[in-house]
């Protein structure tokens, strides 16, 4: 058993880089994939065998599900970067301290999470301005998924773990379990079951439980330092420090940035159902194609906190400009692809020719600036691995949130339209990218010797 775990883990501290980030990032990208596939198959099967008002309650459902979450999901980003470090200084105690710490944090955050969204889902729906006609679905749906919210946090930080020490395969399978448990769940509860909304969420709950359950097996099999034993599970004080206050910005960050996706959801609603199924699918197939640019993102933490942990900083700037070439050699395919097959993509969730319609404009307005993500989300992974989260933080939030609400909110009152709410995307990602390139070029992110050593 330790000699297959360690063939699954990768100390990413010495070799060819380029090799490395793409070994690692390739199981988490199918992974991801196989996640989104299941979203976008309860999608599916709403759109076509439901109809377009319950895929306008599931798809505004999940701009608020994002935001709620966001702040634990956060919290696990920190645990990995500081797992991922410890891993890298081979420190068996404080990774130790920081796996049964994580757990535990994830542990209480599920249940804070179930109670928070059956409470209080209807007033949060209504204050987004969701539709009468949609929000008895959009309640239910959104209670379902919270009540099984424990199930997700837990998952997600159990996996972070593994990716933390550099194993992406094991939430591949486990993804690919639980995918094709949802996808088969979807049929049976909705097409033949004929339950509707509650089916489809009810099926991504036991999804995401089958997930939880492999994570934690793996976690307690292994024999490497990460081993984790439910038995210990405590929270240490100053480790609890530790994680929130790296993990806390990435969580605001989620959060806030969600918030405001809220708020841009609040105004598109404003057009109707057939709006909101569009754009609804159109994030859909958007999520499809930024899947592989957030696994090189998650690849950069790992990769910049393991070389941080073993002193090797200028390995961390070869990681960068390497990780960026292979992301925009992506980006350059799939935008020409998605900006020429915009209504047959959006045509796989509706036959509707008003959702077609409102989900090809938001595709071709937002792909010409697909170029701008990839070097952010490289050089945001970048500062989360060397623990620079308030930074990432200030720069995303200033500019995704705060920019993105004053742009909604003061300026698109004044040429009100679909497509000037849909801008607000593109003109925020411009103000971020400026703002990444000037810290990594002329910020001390990197740690400075004496400071490596602590790990």
């Amino acid at each position: 058993m330790a000699e297959m775990q360690k063939k699954k883990t990768t100390m990413m501290t010495e070799g060819v880089i380029w090799k490395q980030l793409i070994a690692f990032a390739v199981p988490l990208l199918l992974g991801n994939l196989l996640q989104q596939l299941y979203n976008t198959v309860d999608s599916i099967v709403v759109g076509q065998f439901i109809g377009s008002d319950a895929l306008a309650a599931v798809s505004s459902s999940n701009s608020l599900i994002n935001m709620v979450i966001g702040m634990f999901l956060g919290i696990a980003t920190g645990a990995g970067v500081i797992i991922s470090q410890y891993y890298g200084a081979r420190n068996e105690k404080k990774m130790q301290d920081a796996v049964h710490t994580a757990i535990a944090l994830c542990f209480i955050g599920g249940v804070i999470l179930i109670v928070v969204g059956i409470a209080f889902s209807p007033m949060i729906l209504r204050m987004m301005g969701t539709p009468e006609d949609v929000m008895a679905n959009s309640v239910v749906y959104f209670r379902i998924f919270f009540a099984g919210s424990l199930f997700n946090l837990t998952y997600n930080m159990a996996a972070g773990i593994l990716r933390a020490v550099g194993d992406s395969k094991n939430p591949l399978y486990f993804l690919a379990a639980s995918s094709i448990t949802n996808i088969i769940l979807d049929i049976l509860f909705v097409v033949v079951g004929g339950m509707g909304v509650e089916g489809v969420a009810y099926a991504t709950v036991i999804a995401q439980a089958l997930s939880m359950v492999l994570c934690l097996r793996t976690l307690s099999k292994t024999d490497d330092i990460y081993k984790l034993d439910l038995k210990k599970l405590s929270l240490r004080p100053a480790m609890v420090k530790m994680i929130l206050v790296t993990g806390l910005p990435t969580g605001l960050q989620h959060s806030i940035i969600s918030l405001s996706n809220v708020i841009v959801q609040a105004n598109i609603n404003a057009y109707g159902a057939m709006a909101m199924a569009g754009f609804g699918s159109y994030l859909k197939i958007d999520g499809f194609a930024q899947l592989p640019m957030q696994s090189f993102c998650l690849a950069a933490t790992t990769f910049t906190g393991q070389n941080i942990g073993a002193g090797k900083p200028e390995r961390v700037k070869k990681g960068i400009w390497q990780n960026i070439t292979i992301c925009m050699i992506y980006v350059g395919i799939v935008s020409v692809t998605m900006y020429t097959y915009a209504p047959q993509l959006i045509g796989i969730f509706s036959t509707e020719p008003e959702v077609i319609r409102f989900g090809a404009l938001s595709m071709r307005l937002i792909i010409p600036f697909y170029a701008i993500l990839p070097i952010h989300q490289v050089l945001m992974g970048t500062m989360r691995g060397a623990g620079k989260t308030m930074e990432s933080m200030i720069i995303t939030v200033g500019n995704m949130c705060v920019l993105r609400m004053i742009y909604i909110n003061l300026l698109v009152p004044f040429f009100p339209s679909y497509e000037a709410v849909m801008m607000g995307y593109p003109i925020t990602w411009i103000g971020t990218f400026i703002l990444d390139v000037l810290y990594i070029w002329k910020g001390n992110w990197l740690p400075k010797p004496e400071e490596i050593e602590k790990y």
